[in-house]
């Protein structure tokens, strides 16, 4: 399972990467979403890479996220007693790890936006305009994409 986190603005942006960021649900700065690991979101992944961070997240980030930014439908916070009411996980840490084993989805909580907003990162971005491996923060960061998220949180 992949996070996908939107780092650069829309100004003078591509028509068609506009529209692949938006089918992404990635259509403001901050926001990050979670995607499955098929050649079609890869495909988009690829075309919207010099707007985005990406990664393989881990169970533990993705239960953070879950419990500080996962947000129901009404602005209302996602708590473990809804969790427990309306799904068959009992708490976040269960929902985390079904999820990025794939036998779930965020569409699995009845409610849940697909979208986390963040924060902007503690202590600054590295750079907006280079990648990740030449010392930037934009394009695929592997498992170092748990770090970003936690600065995100």
């Amino acid at each position: 399972m992949y996070a996908a986190v939107r780092l650069r603005g829309g100004v003078k942006t591509r028509q068609d990467i506009r529209d692949t960021l938006s089918m992404l649900h990635l259509d403001r700065i901050n926001h990050c979403v979670l995607l499955p690991e098929t050649p079609s979101y890869q495909g988009m992944i690829q075309k919207t890479k010099d707007y985005i961070a990406w990664g393989t997240i881990s169970p533990e980030t993705l239960s953070q996220m879950l419990e500080n930014r996962g947000k129901l439908e009404g602005r209302k916070d996602l708590t473990e007693e809804y969790l427990k009411e309306n799904t068959k996980f009992k708490s976040f840490d269960e929902l985390a790890k079904a999820i990025c084993e794939g036998k779930a989805s965020i569409t699995d909580v009845p409610k849940l936006k697909p979208v986390f907003r963040l924060h902007p990162a503690r202590k600054g971005l590295r750079g907006t305009k280079r990648n990740f491996l030449e010392g930037g923060d934009l394009g695929f960061h592997g498992t170092e994409i748990n770090s970003l998220l936690n600065r995100m949180r």
